[in-house]
Protein backbone atom coordinates (compact mmCIF):
# COMPACT_ATOMS: atom_id res chain seq x y z
CA UNK A 1 0.00 0.00 0.00
CA UNK A 2 1.28 3.91 -0.63
CA UNK A 3 1.77 5.66 2.32
CA UNK A 4 3.45 8.95 3.18
CA UNK A 5 2.11 11.38 5.56
CA UNK A 6 0.25 13.71 4.61
CA UNK A 7 0.89 16.89 6.68
CA UNK A 8 1.46 19.52 4.49
CA UNK A 9 -0.17 20.37 0.58
CA UNK A 10 -0.53 17.06 -1.03
CA UNK A 11 -0.97 16.26 -4.32
CA UNK A 12 -1.89 13.18 -5.37
CA UNK A 13 -3.09 11.06 -8.73
CA UNK A 14 -4.71 7.53 -8.85
CA UNK A 15 -4.17 7.15 -12.90
CA UNK A 16 -0.35 8.14 -14.19
CA UNK A 17 0.79 5.90 -17.12
CA UNK A 18 3.93 3.75 -16.43
CA UNK A 19 5.10 2.01 -19.61
CA UNK A 20 8.43 -0.32 -20.34
CA UNK A 21 10.22 -0.99 -23.21
CA UNK A 22 12.39 -3.83 -24.79
CA UNK A 23 14.13 -3.66 -27.91
CA UNK A 24 16.69 -6.62 -29.26
CA UNK A 25 16.96 -6.91 -32.26
CA UNK A 26 14.65 -10.23 -32.94
CA UNK A 27 11.69 -8.28 -30.72
CA UNK A 28 10.41 -5.16 -29.32
CA UNK A 29 8.26 -5.81 -26.35
CA UNK A 30 6.09 -2.52 -25.08
CA UNK A 31 3.40 -2.78 -22.28
CA UNK A 32 1.47 0.00 -20.74
CA UNK A 33 -0.42 0.94 -17.16
CA UNK A 34 -2.67 3.90 -16.82
CA UNK A 35 -3.56 2.67 -13.13
CA UNK A 36 -0.38 4.22 -11.23
CA UNK A 37 -1.04 5.56 -8.08
CA UNK A 38 1.29 8.44 -7.08
CA UNK A 39 1.47 11.11 -4.02
CA UNK A 40 3.72 14.04 -3.27
CA UNK A 41 4.00 15.94 -0.36
CA UNK A 42 4.98 19.63 -1.28
CA UNK A 43 6.78 20.48 2.18
CA UNK A 44 9.02 17.82 2.62
CA UNK A 45 9.77 16.49 -1.32
CA UNK A 46 8.33 12.84 0.03
CA UNK A 47 7.24 11.14 -3.38
CA UNK A 48 5.65 7.77 -4.09
CA UNK A 49 4.46 5.92 -6.88
CA UNK A 50 2.64 2.21 -7.11
CA UNK A 51 2.07 0.39 -9.94
CA UNK A 52 -0.08 -3.15 -10.42
CA UNK A 53 1.63 -5.60 -12.13
CA UNK A 54 -1.35 -7.15 -13.53
CA UNK A 55 -2.28 -4.03 -14.84
CA UNK A 56 0.12 -3.22 -17.97
CA UNK A 57 -1.29 -4.24 -21.08
CA UNK A 58 0.72 -5.35 -24.29
CA UNK A 59 -0.43 -5.92 -27.78
CA UNK A 60 -0.09 -9.26 -27.60
CA UNK A 61 -1.61 -11.65 -24.77
CA UNK A 62 0.61 -14.26 -24.78
CA UNK A 63 3.32 -11.41 -24.09
CA UNK A 64 0.78 -10.24 -21.01
CA UNK A 65 0.95 -13.86 -19.51
CA UNK A 66 4.40 -14.63 -19.91
CA UNK A 67 4.91 -11.49 -18.01
CA UNK A 68 3.03 -11.96 -14.89
CA UNK A 69 3.43 -15.63 -14.80
CA UNK A 70 7.15 -16.21 -15.52
CA UNK A 71 9.07 -12.85 -15.12
CA UNK A 72 7.31 -10.67 -12.91
CA UNK A 73 5.56 -13.15 -10.68
CA UNK A 74 2.64 -11.22 -10.33
CA UNK A 75 1.05 -12.58 -8.00
CA UNK A 76 3.37 -13.31 -5.52
CA UNK A 77 4.85 -9.56 -5.80
CA UNK A 78 1.43 -7.53 -7.43
CA UNK A 79 2.71 -4.22 -7.36
CA UNK A 80 6.24 -2.35 -8.25
CA UNK A 81 6.83 1.14 -6.26
CA UNK A 82 8.78 3.87 -5.37
CA UNK A 83 9.65 5.71 -2.21
CA UNK A 84 11.79 8.27 -1.94
CA UNK A 85 12.01 12.78 -2.08
CA UNK A 86 12.34 15.53 -4.54
CA UNK A 87 13.27 18.83 -4.17
CA UNK A 88 11.61 20.20 -1.19
CA UNK A 89 12.64 23.89 -2.29
CA UNK A 90 10.38 24.16 -5.34
CA UNK A 91 7.87 27.19 -5.47
CA UNK A 92 4.81 24.56 -5.65
CA UNK A 93 2.54 27.84 -5.89
CA UNK A 94 4.55 28.94 -8.74
CA UNK A 95 4.02 27.77 -12.58
CA UNK A 96 7.07 26.58 -13.28
CA UNK A 97 9.42 23.56 -15.21
CA UNK A 98 11.92 22.08 -12.70
CA UNK A 99 14.53 19.24 -13.38
CA UNK A 100 15.18 17.39 -10.73
CA UNK A 101 16.27 13.89 -9.24
CA UNK A 102 14.05 11.93 -7.13
CA UNK A 103 16.22 9.57 -4.53
CA UNK A 104 14.83 6.77 -2.96
CA UNK A 105 14.02 2.98 -3.24
CA UNK A 106 12.37 1.32 -6.28
CA UNK A 107 11.11 -2.23 -5.85
CA UNK A 108 10.12 -4.25 -8.20
CA UNK A 109 9.61 -8.04 -8.06
CA UNK A 110 10.09 -8.11 -4.55
CA UNK A 111 13.52 -6.81 -4.45
CA UNK A 112 14.44 -3.33 -3.26
CA UNK A 113 17.69 -0.82 -5.20
CA UNK A 114 18.05 2.10 -3.67
CA UNK A 115 18.01 4.69 -6.82
CA UNK A 116 18.75 8.70 -8.23
CA UNK A 117 15.67 8.89 -11.14
CA UNK A 118 15.51 11.87 -13.36
CA UNK A 119 12.49 13.53 -13.67
CA UNK A 120 10.21 16.84 -14.82
CA UNK A 121 8.12 18.32 -13.01
CA UNK A 122 5.81 21.03 -14.37
CA UNK A 123 3.65 23.41 -12.08
CA UNK A 124 0.68 24.81 -13.84
CA UNK A 125 -2.33 26.47 -12.64
CA UNK A 126 -2.62 24.25 -9.14
CA UNK A 127 -1.74 20.92 -10.34
CA UNK A 128 2.05 19.41 -10.91
CA UNK A 129 2.78 16.88 -13.93
CA UNK A 130 5.54 14.71 -13.45
CA UNK A 131 7.68 13.04 -17.10
CA UNK A 132 10.51 10.57 -15.94
CA UNK A 133 12.32 8.00 -17.66
CA UNK A 134 15.14 5.38 -16.52
CA UNK A 135 16.34 2.03 -17.74
CA UNK A 136 15.57 -0.55 -15.13
CA UNK A 137 18.09 -4.14 -14.92
CA UNK A 138 16.46 -6.89 -14.74
CA UNK A 139 19.41 -9.01 -13.01
CA UNK A 140 18.89 -6.02 -10.07
CA UNK A 141 15.70 -7.20 -9.54
CA UNK A 142 15.88 -10.98 -9.69
CA UNK A 143 14.11 -11.77 -12.79
CA UNK A 144 14.67 -14.11 -14.55
CA UNK A 145 15.23 -14.63 -18.39
CA UNK A 146 15.01 -18.70 -19.48
CA UNK A 147 17.49 -19.46 -21.77
CA UNK A 148 15.19 -20.23 -24.81
CA UNK A 149 13.39 -16.50 -24.74
CA UNK A 150 17.46 -14.47 -23.76
CA UNK A 151 17.53 -13.28 -27.60
CA UNK A 152 14.09 -11.67 -27.27
CA UNK A 153 14.15 -9.73 -24.00
CA UNK A 154 16.23 -7.13 -23.30
CA UNK A 155 18.10 -7.13 -20.30
CA UNK A 156 18.06 -3.37 -19.86
CA UNK A 157 13.69 -2.16 -19.59
CA UNK A 158 13.37 1.14 -20.54
CA UNK A 159 10.64 2.64 -18.47
CA UNK A 160 8.47 5.98 -18.67
CA UNK A 161 6.39 6.85 -16.07
CA UNK A 162 4.41 10.30 -16.63
CA UNK A 163 0.75 12.25 -15.85
CA UNK A 164 -0.86 14.51 -13.53
CA UNK A 165 -1.09 15.26 -10.16
CA UNK A 166 -3.91 17.53 -8.19
CA UNK A 167 -3.98 19.47 -5.49
CA UNK A 168 -5.51 17.04 -2.78
CA UNK A 169 -8.56 18.98 -1.14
Amino acid sequence: MLCISVNAQSFTSSNLRTSFFSSTPIEDIKAASNKTVAALISKTGDFAFQVPIKSFEFEKKLMQEHFNENYLESDKYPTAYFKGTVDPNINWAKDGEYSVMAKGTLTVHGVSKVRSIPAKITIKNGSVTISSSFDVACVDHNIEIPTLVFTKIAKIIAVKVNGTLNLKP
